[in-house]
């Protein structure tokens, strides 16, 4: 299978799992913020998130892992491939260790002597924080095992898995309702077990699939430093993030109460959704982006990237575009009485996120070089900013959505420096990347805009929402296919259609 095709392959297969958890995600939230409330709704994501802020340790692992067993996959080395994935789980396994006893230690005074929940409630936040613990411990154990699927572009497994996953979340929607406990307890309890579940789907199938998921003692001193050492300025990197999401919701706990992280809860669930798709391809491209610079096809790989990048920023933005312009009446529809500041916390999130997906596929090629220094050292320091600006703006009495203005003012920032260091580091023509990457995707949003923003303004209610979302879908795509595309991408889309579709050998 070519790497166009494959890359087309496991970007439906991707998308296909992600409409799944979407649309079942999408579902749960409603119900669950209106069995247990906005307040305790608020009390889960701020509790969860305290554990979700030692992430920042996994996360840098997760991309050691990804980058290492892509780069032995691209050599075609499968005999260092069983050593390279014994030496991360090794890590992993102390990694655990590690979580467990800060989550135990400074986790659990911090839950119980800094955040902002009603007395009353703290004996049922003590329980989530466990069974968030619990479920962090067996995500963190399953991600060798993710980035060994991921290396091998095995997508399709995510999509079976997705199906039992999806089945299980529904089952914990009735079940909430229908027993009489404590139901945010065992929102946390039945979400721990669902973690279970898949984390030994992944590990069964690895286990049979690939020869080198069979984890055995290896003592190799200069792997294990190397891991180490690359992961160690990806740690720098996920720190900033866990500051920009997770301490920043702490603080707005600390400032405004559990309601408002309920209303940062429902946006980072839109957020998810949405970003979602375009990371789906992203994913797709990764494993690509890495086995082409590991055999020094610099052409290759810089095509691959900057297609990458475009294209990644057009599926965000066709998804954003109508929930950013008709997300007061969708928010309405969906959870009838949503939390204060939902709306705008959700819309920032999307814009955002909309502005990041344009640097993905330059992430994965600066990974891709293992020379992550000025990369993390520049980005992540870029990212910590947001933590003493949001302090400032809150002290000041500023109110809670003025957080993520500065997060999406960071960000921008944080794309300009993402361009100049991967062209530092691989050295492609700046002028480049903007005529193919960024002229495209400007043009495109320019002129998507007019006819969605004018029924937006102009005509109300249903009629609006209607009209909003139909032409934001429609002239987004047009404007993909007709300003954002090539000639010979355009003419490339046109003939998949037409032999995908309606006949084998049809032409555009």
């Amino acid at each position: 299978m070519s790497d166009t095709r494959r890359i087309a392959r496991n970007t439906l297969i991707l998308y296909f799992r992600q409409i799944l958890i979407m649309a079942v995600s999408l579902y749960t939230v409603r119900v669950v913020l209106n069995v247990l409330g906005a307040e305790d709704y608020g009390i889960y994501n701020v509790v969860a998130g305290v554990v979700t802020m030692f992430g920042f340790l996994s996360g840098a692992m997760a991309t050691a892992s990804q980058r290492y067993f892509s780069f032995d996959l691209g050599q075609g080395n499968t005999e260092h491939l069983k050593t390279t994935f014994s030496v991360t789980f090794q890590i992993y396994l102390l990694l655990a260790l590690v979580i467990v006893l800060l989550a135990e230690t400074a986790g659990l005074w911090f839950v119980n002597s800094k955040l902002v929940i009603p007395a009353e409630r703290m004996t049922a936040a003590n329980c989530i924080y466990q069974a968030a613990i619990v479920s962090f411990l067996l995500t963190l154990i399953i991600t060798p095992y993710m980035a060994s699927i991921i290396a091998h572009e095995n997508m399709n497994v995510y999509a079976y898995v997705s199906i039992v996953e999806v089945a299980l979340k529904l089952g914990i929607v009735f079940l909430l309702k229908a027993l009489a406990f404590d139901k945010l307890i065992v929102y946390g309890v039945l979400l721990a077990a669902v973690a279970l579940i898949n984390t030994s789907i992944y590990r069964f199938y690895c286990r049979a699939h690939y020869a080198e998921c069979k984890f055995c003692f290896v003592k190799d001193k200069a792997l294990f430093k190397e891991i180490v050492s690359y992961s160690g300025w990806n740690l720098f990197g996920s720190a900033a993030s866990v500051v920009k999401n997770q301490i920043i919701n702490i603080l707005l706990n600390l400032y405004f109460g559990a309601v408002v992280n309920a209303a940062r809860g429902v946006s980072a669930q839109v957020n998810a959704a949405v970003v979602s798709f375009s990371q789906n391809f992203s994913t797709a491209l990764r494993p690509q982006i890495i086995k082409s610079y590991v055999v020094n096809k610099k052409e290759e790989t810089l095509s691959i990237v900057f297609r990458g990048c475009k294209y990644t920023f057009f599926l965000m933005y066709i998804f954003a575009l109508p929930l950013v312009l008709e997300m007061d009446m969708i928010l309405r529809l969906w959870l009838k009485n949503p939390p204060e500041y939902a709306v705008i916390f959700t819309r920032l999130c999307l814009i955002e996120a909309v502005v990041g997906s344009v640097s993905y596929s330059l992430m994965t090629l600066i990974q891709a070089t293992g020379r992550i220094k000025l990369y993390q050292s520049v980005v992540g320091g870029l990212l910590f900013f947001n933590l003493p600006c949001s302090l400032v703006v809150l002290k000041l009495g500023f109110p809670p959505y003025t957080v993520m203005i500065i997060s999406l003012a960071v960000e921008v920032v944080a794309v300009i420096a993402r361009v100049l260091i991967a062209r530092y580091l691989v050295s492609f023509s700046l002028l480049g990347f903007i005529f193919k990457v960024m002229i495209p995707c400007i043009s495109v949003v320019i002129c998507s805009l007019v006819l969605p923003c004018f029924s937006h303004f102009y005509f109300t209610d249903y009629t609006r929402l209607f009209l909003s979302v139909s032409l934001s879908l429609i002239i987004s795509v047009l404007c993909v296919i007709f300003i954002g595309m090539t000639f010979y991408e355009r003419k490339t889309f046109c003939r998949y259609v037409v032999n995908r579709f309606f006949n084998k050998n049809g032409e555009c």
